[in-house]
């Protein structure tokens, strides 16, 4: 079993920054592939950042609409993986979640919220214009 915990949500003006964290427990964090998605009211969770896990270089890939402005970062040794967020827009305001893969094969491009097989509880992020 794997427990996330996600902080560093808030509220925060358009052009601001934020870094989100989400602590794992467990001692196979690293063989993971990790991933943060959001969902605004009324929508359906979308994918915003994932990493491969460390055994494949740990890799990332984004959504287009963060790209640039996003990055997902690990830091194995605490267990956390990091959303460090830039130039926000009011478009961004969401709950954001982090979520671990731990079946075979954590080196892929994971985008789909089945794909994932733990959740943190959420943490709001909000924009205003």
């Amino acid at each position: 079993q794997v427990q996330l915990v996600e902080s560093g949500g808030g509220l925060v003006q358009a052009g601001g920054s934020l870094r989100l964290s989400c602590a794992a427990s467990g001692r196979t964090f690293s063989s993971h592939a990790m991933g943060w998605f959001r969902q605004a009211p009324e929508k359906e969770r979308e994918f915003v950042a994932g990493m491969a896990d460390n055994w494949s270089g740990g890799r990332t890939y984004y959504t287009d609409s963060v790209k640039g402005r996003f990055t997902i970062s690990r830091d194995n040794a605490k267990n956390t993986v990091y959303l460090q967020m830039n130039s926000l827009k009011p478009e961004d305001t969401a709950v954001y979640y982090c979520a671990a893969r731990a079946r075979y094969p954590t080196t892929g491009w994971h985008t789909a919220p089945y794909e994932y097989d733990y959740w943190g509880q959420g943490t709001q992020v909000t924009v205003s214009s």
